[in-house]
This record gives C-alpha cells, structure tokens and sequence, in this order.
C-alpha cells in the first residue's frame, strides 16, 4: 500500500478548502507564480498499481458526473443479470419447444463465451480507440440485435449462434464497468452493490420470464421483447453518461501511467491474470450450472410445479444479490483472503445439504444461502486483480478473466 501526499484538486479526498496548483521541490510542496498558497490534503493511501501518484482517486460521486455514471452502470448490471438469469427458467421451454436434448440444449450456455472471448481478445484495444463512450454504444447494441432475433423465435441453431453476440456485449460491459469501479475509492462496497444489481437483475428474470409462460400463456421467446427494449434503454443512459469519455481520453490517461498497444499480451503474462481466470472459470461454473438448471432439478428430481420450481431459481439469484451487498461491506473488514475461504467452506456445506436431503422446501432454502455466500466471491477476486496488477492491465485481464470464467457455464 503505497501512500502520497496530493493538493487540492477537482476531486479531492479529504477536507476542501480552496483549489490550486503547486510544483514540487525536495523542500515539499512551492506555489506556481501567481497562485495563491496550496491547501495540503493528509496523507492518502492509494491502492498498489493503480497508477497514480498525485491525483487522488475519483469517488462514486466526485466529479459530479460519476453519479449518473454509477447509476448507468448499475442498471446495465441489473440487465445482464436479467440475462443470465432467464436461461434456468426458460431452458426447460426451449427444451420442449424444439424437441431437444440436455446437452443440445446447453448449446444456450456454450454459445456466449464465443462472444466472451472475442470480448477478452478486443476489449482494451476498443478502449483505446473509442472509450468507455464506445462501449457503451456498442455492448448493449449488440444486445438489443440479439434479442431481437431471438424475440421472431427462429430455427435453434440460429438461437445458439445469435447468442454469441448477446454474450459479446456482456463480455464488454463486464470488463469495463468492472475495471472502472474497480478504479474508483472504497473498491470493495462499490463492486458489491454493482454485483448485487446483477444478482437483482438475475433474481426478478426467472420470476418475469415464468409468469409470462405460466400464467401469462405467452410462448418463451416472447421475454426477449422485454430484454431488447431494456437494453436499448441501456444504450442510451451509458452513452449520455460516458459521452465524454472517448478513445483519446483514455488513451491520454493510460499512457501516462505506461499504458501502449498489446496490453492482453502482456496480462497474459502476469501469474495472476491466469490465476484468477481459472478460479473464475470454477465459480462461474457453479454459479450458472445452479442458476441454470435449478428449475429442471426441483421439476423432475424434486417433483415440485412448474411455477414453484422456477422460484427456487428466484431464490437462488436474490441469495447471490443480498449476499454481494451485504458481505461486500464485511470482505474488506476480514480481509479477502480469508473472507472468501469463509464463504467457499459454507457454501460447500449447504450445496451437500441441497443434495443429500430429498426435500423440496429444504432444497429450495438450502440453494437460496448456497447462492448468498457465493455472490462475493466473483467481486472479490476482481478486487484482487485491481490490487495485483498496474491500472493499465485492468481491462485486459479483468476481461480475459471473465471470458475464461465464461467457459465454466459452457462446462
């Protein structure tokens, strides 16, 4: 943990008084010519490698900007959750639609981490030629032409290709709004409340999705409408709020913290970028095989309703979301390390009680606390990743980390 002492600036942490600039000398801290004295802030301590040395970080609401910035970045979580959420409950629907078997039909969870990974390949060079402003333009672009297609209910094969492009514009949004919180002071809360607004959007899918089919009478491929207007809602909020954020900008900063071309290169060479792909690549597995096939488990193994089962996904989701949030405020307390040995030794426990107790309620409880102690665990190993490497690999190996993470749902 390195420590600096910074000036007032436009963002400042610490007390305010008045702005201005200063230049250094080895006395400390001398007024430019013409400047009023500087108002020295007390010592900050920056995260390792975040690449700053004077500036203090930007806060979830400094400048005033990042607040609207915040909330277009919540919402665009919520929508991926919403995403990820709706194959559990539908992928029992689909089955039946087109006649198909399980492992045809998990074609839905192969088919994304196609997109992920020209996610992990593209994602920082995109960012250096079109900025935040260009991923927010065109992640949720490819979104709403996904879903759209998806909405006319076509052949299958045409369902699993065109998801490949769904999968894309999430691969983007997950790395870049991730490395930008990720950026941003107390880490930690932020990236559980964003995590926790996926979670929120996976918990209310299964539950929307499934009134629709059940009680609603509509046929399945009819919830894309939803996802494709709300995406194109998504498209308009983040590029309103990162409209200023463009290629140059980016480039600008990063290249004053060493950032150049080939910055996946040379994130792959870090120990750590393959470290917690692989991790993530076991937890997402986890998390999207429960997400994604609870509904079929409690329907022909648990002998509960249609209806009910689909609300054990809802409850599974809205565990991952309450535990994101409100753990994500203890992780830093305790430390991550040992948090997240903590929440893997008790999510083991209730995974064997979901599976040795042959009862519905119980199996519905047991998978709901299952999901709320591994929903940090995903933002933790993020936090870790920000702590590990320079700012400027942030995007990089943050993105070839979910893309390789991806493929545990494919598993």
């Amino acid at each position: 943990m390195a420590t600096t002492t910074i000036t007032q600036t436009e963002a400042p942490v610490g007390p305010t008084n008045h702005s201005s600039e200063s230049s250094m000398n080895k006395d400390g801290p001398v007024p430019l010519v013409g400047t009023a004295p500087s108002t020295q802030v007390p010592l900050v301590p920056l995260p390792h490698g975040t690449g700053l040395t004077v500036d203090a970080l930007e806060r979830w609401n400094r400048p005033k900007i990042n607040k609207y910035r915040m909330a277009a970045v919540f919402f665009s979580f919520t929508i991926f959750g919403m995403n990820d959420g709706s194959y559990g409950a539908l992928v029992p629907y689909i089955e039946a639609d087109y006649g198909l078997s399980y492992t045809v039909t998990s074609l839905v969870f192969l088919s994304p981490f196609a997109g992920y990974t020209l996610a992990a390949c593209f994602s920082d060079r995109l960012h250096l030629f079109f900025g935040r402003r260009g991923i927010s333009l065109f992640a949720p672009s490819c979104k709403v032409i996904a879903y759209v297609v998806i909405a006319t209910h076509p052949p299958f094969p045409a369902v699993a290709a065109i998801l490949a492009l769904a999968g894309l514009g999430n691969g983007l949004v997950d790395a870049a709004w991730n490395a930008w919180i990720g950026s941003l002071a107390h880490t930690n809360e932020l990236l559980g409340i964003m995590h926790g607004f996926y979670g929120l959007g996976a918990t209310i899918s299964p539950l929307i999705s499934t009134t629709m089919i059940t009680k609603g009478g509509l046929g399945w491929w009819t919830f894309f409408y939803l996802m494709a207007s709300l995406s194109a809602a998504e498209m308009g909020a983040g590029a309103w709020a990162f409209w200023k954020e463009t290629g140059a900008k980016y480039t600008d900063v990063n290249r004053a913290n060493g950032q150049g071309s080939g910055m996946t290169r040379q994130a792959l060479k870090k120990k750590v970028t393959w470290i917690c792909a692989v991790f993530l690549l076991c937890y997402v597995g986890l998390e999207v095989s429960l997400g994604g096939w609870i509904v079929n488990f409690m329907i022909r193994v648990r002998k509960g309703e249609a209806f009910s089962s689909g609300m054990t996904a809802t409850g599974f989701w809205l565990g991952v979301t309450v535990g994101r949030v409100v753990l994500g405020f203890i992780t830093p307390k305790i430390g991550e390390r040992i948090a997240v040995t903590a929440y893997i030794l008790a999510a083991v426990g209730f995974e064997l009680i979901f599976w040795l107790v042959p009862q519905f309620i119980v199996s519905a409880v047991a998978v709901a606390l299952l999901g709320f102690f591994i929903g940090p665990i995903f933002p933790s190993t993020v936090i870790a990743v920000t702590k590990l490497l320079p700012s400027e690999m942030h995007v990089a190996a943050i993105g070839f980390s979910a893309a390789f993470g991806g493929g545990g749902a494919a598993v």
